[in-house]
């Protein structure tokens, strides 16, 4: 299965609903690498990598988000993987 890294910009309501804790735990599920963080202003910020059917999951997933999110638009951006073994976390 080949291995596909993105960098995911997440825009609306996603601060202050848990969005990250949720985020993380999707990703853990699916048994992604990376992280997620809040942005200045409004945004989150995911790092997702893994196979790559796991990672369309998560990003999928983060148009809806946590059922307190009111997600607006997510931009990805494919990046080349870093093979980076460190479980999926949050970023502060």
């Amino acid at each position: 299965m080949p291995i596909k890294r993105v960098l995911a910009t997440v825009t609306g309501n996603v601060q202050g609903v848990y969005y990250r804790t949720y985020t993380q735990d999707e990703a853990i599920k699916l048994g992604l690498h990376g992280w997620v963080r809040n942005l200045p202003g409004s945004g989150v910020q995911a790092a997702i990598e893994g196979e790559a059917d796991k990672v369309d999951a998560l990003v999928k997933w983060l148009h809806t988000g946590p059922p307190t999110a009111s997600v607006t638009g997510v931009e990805v951006v494919e990046e080349k993987p870093l093979n980076d073994p460190i479980p999926f976390n949050i970023r502060y």
